[in-house]
């Protein structure tokens, strides 16, 4: 990506084809779709890029097992070509960037003779859907081999498990790249910058969205020919604001996950709870370093705070613990995060009931393209809808889509074994070595290449953590990070990895953090102590204890 002050200056003086609301994975891939099909693109996010629902999904590149049930329950045919287009998205996902995204083998338990025919019945249903973009068969278990691959799992009862494929990611670096492959193709980007208001030709349509800057407190004007609503759960917000009155479309979802060290679990093996006492399903999946176990769904609004609650966390454990021989507690929880889904609101049953498929409206007083609800692993096919009625408001030729097929940046030159390269040039560890190569791709080079002039650079941001000082100031001068959140959280990842790692290093990062971007002292000091107090109450609000962390300066 480019320099922030930079990009705003560009943004400032010129006039777009097309303007993307929404910073996350719906914005990303329809920005990148449209610049790459000649559009001259310009994106602005009201957050950081990635801040809300993009980066709190489970991590999971896949059709959907739980939706696939449904469309033969409910003979829903909607479900089910959700699952298939899925599916064809799924693998797109993987090979366009192999070292954020990657196949991942998951378990089914089963305690019954019906059990183990039912879920090897409907695995393979899901392979056959897969047709071609299968990723491997599901296959049969036995209760030895279960055992011998998730140890922790109850023998008394258990009869095998059902194993099947499906793909995880890392959702905010995927995003990142997203973004950094549209900008490199000469697209335009700013976060921190909410639309908070249109202007309108004497035909009444959108010509001009006026911004508001978070960092500056400045205005500025952005001029295009159309606009299209990506701003996922904030979508009905920018719906108002094109056209005062409006009926709201979407109904939104909170889905809480936990993490927890994969030594109280398994190191390589997810597992699948097939059913919770509600009717959903449980992921428990190893994650970076953890295992990640999610997921709750229930019924929000803006308005409620996207943290874990203590009883979400015990609803998680209580569910996956009838599995385990030894039980796990909220005391070993390392970290959590929540999320706000959009669903289009199509009936009046619960939001888990609600099918997670999209809806493109063209509101026509206006002008507006607004791409309502879907899901991570749909969002090029998303993308690609959306800029096609794009091109043909603006009686353009609907140039083929060409992103199934385009790499994302970071992906030329990598194998599985890049990282090696970066411990024999860089002489880093192999630990950040692996975190940056599955990071960043080849371009953990760019990262690393600013350790050439500052050594320094290369020291891990806090003690026994693999994420390196050099990516605060990449983060910052190549990914328009301006907090210690935006590094944390989303550029390193530390955040997810463990909440006392992330508050135990925000002074050093802060420290970086006003060096670059030339905060004064008590700016840092107010910085870092914001960063702590948010951290250490998340963590009790399930019932953790923060750990003191070192003053500013100490």
């Amino acid at each position: 990506m480019k320099n922030r002050v930079s990009a705003l200056n560009n943004i400032e003086k010129s006039s777009f084809d097309l303007c993307v609301i929404g910073g996350g994975a719906t914005g990303a891939g329809c920005a990148l779709d449209g610049q790459l099909r000649g559009l001259r693109t310009v994106l602005v996010e009201a957050g950081d890029f990635a801040c809300a629902t993009s980066s709190s999904s489970t991590k999971l590149v896949h059709g959907g097992v739980r939706y696939l049930e449904q469309a033969i329950s409910e003979r829903d045919l909607r479900q089910y070509h959700l699952v298939k287009r899925a599916l064809y998205e799924r693998k797109i996902m993987l090979d366009n960037a192999p070292f954020l995204a990657k196949p991942l083998e998951l378990m089914v338990p089963c305690f019954s003779r019906r059990d183990i025919c039912y879920f090897r019945l409907g695995m393979k249903l899901y392979d056959w859907i897969s047709g071609r973009n299968m990723l491997f068969r599901s296959r049969y278990l036995s209760k030895e081999e279960s055992l011998r691959r998730m140890p922790m799992l109850k023998a008394d009862n258990l009869i095998g498990a059902v194993a099947y494929a499906d793909g995880q990611f890392d959702d905010a670096r995927y995003n990142l790249a997203l973004l950094k492959t549209f900008t490199q193709s000469g697209g335009e980007a700013l976060n921190y910058a909410k639309v908070v208001g249109f202007k309108k030709s004497d035909r009444g349509q959108l010509v001009q969205a006026q911004v508001h800057d978070g960092l500056s407190g400045h205005f500025l004007d952005v001029r295009a020919k159309a606009f299209i609503n990506a701003a996922g759960p904030f979508a009905d917000g920018i719906r108002e604001l094109a056209k005062p009155g409006i009926r709201k479309c979407l109904r939104l979802s909170k889905g809480s996950h936990i993490l927890l060290p994969v030594d109280a679990t398994a190191e390589n093996d997810a597992l699948l709870v097939p059913k919770t006492d509600d009717g959903r399903v449980i992921f428990a999946i190893p994650w970076l370093g953890r295992m990640l176990v999610g997921t709750t769904d229930e019924e929000a609004n803006l308005q409620d705070e996207m943290a874990v609650k203590e009883e979400e966390a015990e609803y998680l454990l209580k569910h996956l613990n009838r599995y385990l021989v030894r039980p796990l507690n909220k005391n070993q929880i390392v970290s959590g995060f929540a999320g706000v889904r959009p669903l289009v609101a199509s009936s009046s049953r619960g939001t888990k009931e609600l099918i997670r498929d999209h809806e493109v409206e063209v509101e026509s007083s206006s002008g507006l393209i607004s791409v309502l609800g879907g899901k991570w692993t749909t969002y090029r096919a998303m993308a690609e809808e959306v800029v096609n009625t794009v091109m043909q408001r603006l009686a353009m030729p609907v140039v083929p889509c060409t992103t199934s097929r385009h790499r994302l940046a970071g992906f030329e030159g990598w194998e599985p074994d890049f990282w090696k390269e970066l411990v024999r040039e860089y002489e880093v560890s192999r630990e950040t070595a692996r975190h940056l190569s599955h990071k960043f791709g080849t371009a953990a080079k760019e990262v690393l290449n600013l350790t050439k002039d500052n050594p320094g650079l290369k020291e891990s941001i806090v003690a026994g953590s693999a994420p390196v000082l050099a990516e605060v100031v990449y983060g910052i001068g190549e990914e328009m990070a301006t907090s210690i959140e935006d590094i944390l959280a989303r550029r390193t990842g530390l955040q997810l990895f463990s909440w006392e790692q992330s508050r135990a290093a925000a002074p050093a990062v802060g420290a970086v953090m006003a060096r670059e971007l030339g905060w004064s002292p008590g700016q840092q000091k107010d910085a870092v102590e914001d960063y702590v107090y948010k951290i250490s109450r998340l963590m009790r609000l399930i019932g953790l204890e923060p750990r003191e962390v070192a003053a500013v300066g100490a």
